[in-house]
């Protein structure tokens, strides 16, 4: 049975195709220039205070907050190569370096929680001290730096997936940090160290599930994967319904 109605009207395609014109910032080097030098000054502070305090949770914060620094640089060249104009070896241009991009983001994010919950198992082992005070400054200083690079992208993360993958990663880590405040301050009320390795696998659950999404889809779009959403098998039967149609073959979405 034909259904031509079907395909002739998409309103969250509708949707995101007019958003990408108006309203995306064409460029986001000023966000990424403030974003990778507050999280350099951060990494540094994490490390340098994570040693004087003894602290190691506040320095495995800070080797994790360096692979931010890594992605916003990561993403920060893909941004800048998606916007080359075609050249004649390379006719369709540079957009794709986003995906690659948001796969290395991904990829970053997935590296992290495995050491996160390697380090979390040790602890339960062997539990550590924890210099509650400083630990909750600093990470607290986290919180308000990965909160603000979020924000800075938090209007182009619909339209391109290289930004997504950046307000991702930058959000999961403002969530990472305000979970070390909490438990560093959990732990100096209670003197409960075990309190220390629990909620770092809680907190590694939800940036794996968030990872794993956003390469999901990446690698869905280095695939040309049919886009959600879209029901491959009404697009055949709508184009066999056409007047004058009389076979679909080698139909790619």
């Amino acid at each position: 049975m034909c259904n031509n109605g079907r395909l002739l009207h998409n309103p969250t395609m509708e949707h995101h195709h007019d958003h990408s014109h108006g309203h995306a910032p064409t460029s986001f080097g000023a966000a990424f220039a403030i974003g990778t030098a507050l999280n350099v000054a951060l990494v540094l502070a994490q490390f340098v205070f994570g040693y004087l305090s003894n602290s190691l949770a506040l320095i495995s914060d800070g080797a994790h907050n360096l692979s931010d620094v890594v992605g916003l640089i990561v993403a920060w060249g893909a941004s800048w190569a998606g916007q080359r104009l075609p050249t004649a070896r390379r006719t369709y241009g540079y957009g794709r370096a986003s995906i690659l991009a948001s796969l290395v983001n991904a990829a970053l994010l997935l590296v992290a929680t495995g050491a996160i919950v390697i380090e979390a198992i040790r602890r339960f082992a062997e539990p550590q001290p924890v210099e509650s005070n400083t630990v909750m400054l600093v990470a607290g200083i986290g919180i308000v730096v990965n909160a603000a690079t979020a924000l800075m992208f938090m209007r182009g993360r619909a339209h391109d997936l290289n930004i997504a993958s950046v307000f991702a990663h930058m959000a999961g880590d403002a969530v990472l940090s305000l979970g070390v405040v909490i438990t560093a301050f959990l732990i100096g009320i209670t003197g409960s160290l075990w309190l220390d390795p629990l909620m770092s696998i809680a907190l590694a659950a939800t940036i794996f599930l968030g990872s794993w999404r956003l390469m999901r889809d990446a690698v869905n779009m280095a695939l040309d994967a049919v886009p959600p959403g879209i029901d491959p098998a009404a697009v055949h039967s709508y184009l066999a319904c056409l007047p004058g149609v009389t076979e679909v073959h080698d139909l790619h979405i």
